[in-house]
């Protein structure tokens, strides 16, 4: 059997709930992807890390806490990030976050974006604030995104069939997606200006 896809999943919110509608997505995503793709999931949370990451300017001054959820994030073979809205977008602390991410560390690497928010307003986050965030990046977003809003849930579990479709659409396509990336060879990076 071939080794495990190293997905790794960005829950950036910056407090913690054990109700986090946020978490609940991302579980949910990976549960969906597992059953598409063989996957070691790793899961790095924001909130764990929130109050020692505000406190660094740079990435050497972070604690080593903050260092490994960096690397684990650089290490990811797909990576899954989903954040909730906040003010219109996504937290600061999940910006300050990205912003210690080495800049070509997830170059090509496929990203399948999410996020939570209040209301449907807030749906097109996704693609006017995370997309390119990451496209700055160079990761190749993947197409289709998962936004939910506090009606698509009851307790844990998702009670919106429109949300449950979603899930399984993006899954499914981030599946079609990395089995036809397998089959590409790799290019030398170039480095950009």
């Amino acid at each position: 059997m071939s080794s495990a896809l190293k997905v790794v999943a960005l829950v950036g919110s910056p407090t913690s709930s054990a109700t986090s509608r946020t978490l609940l997505l991302v579980r949910h995503l990976l549960a969906s992807l597992q059953l598409r793709v063989h996957a070691s999931v790793e899961l790095v949370e924001l909130a764990p890390i929130a109050r020692s990451l505000g406190q660094s300017l740079s990435r050497d001054e972070v604690e080593p806490a903050v260092e490994q959820a960096l690397q684990t994030i650089e290490a990811a073979e797909l990576l899954v990030v989903a954040a909730p809205v906040h003010r219109g977008s996504y937290p600061g602390l999940f910006k300050h976050l990205v912003d210690f991410i080495e800049l070509e560390a997830l170059v090509d690497t496929p990203v399948l974006l999410a996020a939570t928010g209040g209301s449907e307003r807030h749906a097109l986050v996704i693609d006017h604030q995370l997309r390119p965030l990451f496209s700055f990046l160079q990761a190749h977003t993947l197409p289709i995104g998962v936004y939910a809003t506090p009606a698509d849930f009851e307790g844990e579990h998702i009670s919106s069939a429109a949300l449950q479709a979603r899930i399984e659409l993006a899954t499914e396509r981030a599946a079609g997606h990395l089995a036809t990336q397998v089959l590409e060879v790799a290019a030398p990076l170039r480095r950009i200006a």
